[in-house]
């Protein structure tokens, strides 16, 4: 959704990935919000017939600036979202969307501030811890980005559990934790096993410690797919190469070589530096 999900690099250029972008996460109209003088209080989860006529109207405002953010004209949508917010200064999701354009914008303090704002106006929406999290994470604040990913897990009703565990997987080996980056990634494999970017980083970090016929599993999915790219073919070589299994290699290589030829990854086979 946005560039500034910037790929995550641990040891030796482990775990670059274009599609991060998919990593955050913006979802409307499911959120658990808190009328305006309730914030922080006990209380139901808002439903559609509970809502005031101000928050039906920024609603409708906020598929518009969604719409724009979605298509690109980010000082569009943020516009759009300024009317929002006074009309409705209580939405936590228009905070949510002016965090994730202000991430899109390179601008952290802008975003922190966004994002802490929707979690003071609804703890438990899971979507907005998410992302608070990635942007810890993106800051090297890996202890805080952890809360925030607990408390987005520990919400039963949040649907964004796969991906979550993705992201928790990513900033954990960012981190240099990586026996606990593997068990998340496993986890997020399990809840979702079509995410090429938790297949790709298992399988790097299976291979980074030497389980090279896991490692094999899950890149051999991957790499069948529609989804391969230059990197998950060259990592598919290496294991292959590991594994002695000459053949797989060579096959994986041609392919490199002839659908990603300019690619650096094609470039380090043939200069054999299979240690990159």
């Amino acid at each position: 959704m946005t560039s500034t999900a910037s790929a995550v690099r641990g040891p030796g250029r482990l775990l670059a990935w274009a599609w991060m972008a998919g990593t955050l996460l913006l979802a409307l109209g499911g959120c658990a919000s808190a009328p305006p003088g309730d914030v922080g209080a006990s209380r139901d989860i808002m439903t559609e017939s509970d809502e005031p006529e101000a928050r039906k109207r920024a609603r409708i405002r906020m598929e518009l600036a969604v719409g724009y953010f979605e298509q690109g004209q980010t000082n569009v949508a943020l516009d759009e979202l300024k009317q929002v917010i006074a009309s409705d200064p209580s939405f936590p999701d228009a905070y949510n969307l002016r965090g994730l354009i202000y991430m899109r914008l390179n601008d952290v303090r802008q975003a922190e501030d966004s994002f802490k704002r929707a979690v003071a106006l609804n703890p438990r929406d899971g979507n907005v811890q998410h992302n608070y999290g990635w942007l810890l994470c993106q800051q090297g604040r890996y202890e805080e980005a952890g809360r925030a990913y607990d408390v987005a897990m520990a919400n039963p009703m949040y649907a964004g559990r796969a991906k979550t565990l993705m992201a928790m997987g990513l900033c954990e080996a960012r981190a240099g934790k990586t026996a606990e980056a593997e068990r998340s990634l496993a986890r997020s494999y399990e809840l979702d096993a079509g995410n090429p970017v938790t297949g790709y980083n298992l399988a790097g970090l299976l291979f980074r410690r030497g389980d090279f016929n896991r490692a094999q599993f899950y890149i051999r999915r991957l790499n069948n797919s529609d989804l391969a790219n230059a990197e998950t073919l060259w990592l598919g070589v290496k294991v292959e190469r590991r594994l002695g299994d000459r053949v797989a290699m060579l096959q994986l290589a041609e392919q490199l070589k002839k659908r990603f030829p300019k690619s650096r990854e094609a470039a380090a086979y043939e200069r054999g530096a299979f240690d990159e």
